[in-house]
């Protein structure tokens, strides 16, 4: 937690706004997307999807194959436990909808379904097909029936442990035009599932980072993915790192306050 604190407090004095971006493609994402502040219908899904696991106070039992959780003493967690602590929040999942949207995603992966609030964020958009990867067999039974609940069809959810299945992925040739990273905050493991998933990137990816300042480990695999060659452009909002490969750009990193 005191990583956490200081690495906020450096964040606060290198992050702008929107003013002072010298990249026309940064900047409209910045005003157009992260700072739009209209309404969007699908809003209501998400805030709705995510309500309904609030009030679940059914248990279950969680597998974690990642960092474990810094709130949970217990492998044996309330559903609502998991929403409120370990899910995205409703700001963050509006977010993740809007960029989806922005960026007209087509093709989608996440890593860590977990209850499914990101992944219903990531298909809210009607036009975006995802494929979603979860180890936990009884969080991936929850995030189902929400899908099925809510109408969810453009999302295939796939369970077992990542490492079965990324190779699978790539070996099929497909191109992601967003990749969301949320299942394993361990620094070999983030750095492991970049190289892994580069092949799946076109000139108009992006990758997404979830937690890059949870610790010393995942700050450091952030500072290693930014400097891959063929990494472009990065924007730090503190809880996401934002990844592209745009060849027409300089490389820049952009440390933005969202």
């Amino acid at each position: 937690m005191f990583f956490e604190i200081k690495s906020y407090l450096y964040f606060l004095l290198k992050s702008q706004n929107q003013h002072g971006l010298h990249s026309p493609f940064v900047y409209d994402l910045v005003t157009k997307c992260f700072y739009d502040k209209s309404y969007h219908q699908q809003y209501e899904l998400i805030k709705n999807y995510r309500n309904d696991l609030l009030s679940n106070k059914n248990k279950i039992k969680v597998t974690d194959f990642g960092a474990g959780s810094r709130v949970f003493k217990s492998d044996v967690r309330p559903v609502f436990s998991i929403a409120k602590n370990a899910g995205i929040t409703l700001f963050r999942a509006k977010l993740l909808f809007r960029i989806t949207n922005y960026l007209k995603i087509k093709d989608a992966l996440e890593l860590g379904t977990s209850l499914g609030i990101a992944s219903s964020a990531i298909a809210a958009n009607q036009h975006t097909q995802l494929t979603t990867l979860e180890g936990c067999p009884e969080t991936a039974n929850i995030a189902r029936q929400q899908f099925q609940k809510y109408d969810l069809k453009s999302i295939s959810l796939q369970v077992d442990q990542f490492e079965n299945q990324l190779k699978d992925l790539v070996n099929t040739g497909r191109k992601f035009d967003l990749i969301y990273f949320d299942g394993n905050h361990q620094k070999k493991a983030t750095l492991d599932y970049f190289e892994q998933l580069l092949p799946t990137a076109h000139n108009d990816s992006v990758f997404i980072f979830d937690d890059i300042h949870w610790s010393a480990g995942m700050q450091g695999a952030w500072e290693e993915i930014k400097n891959h060659p063929k990494v472009k452009v990065t924007i730090d909002t503190f809880q996401w790192g934002l990844v592209f490969f745009r060849r027409e750009q300089v490389k820049e990193h952009f440390t933005i306050r969202v």
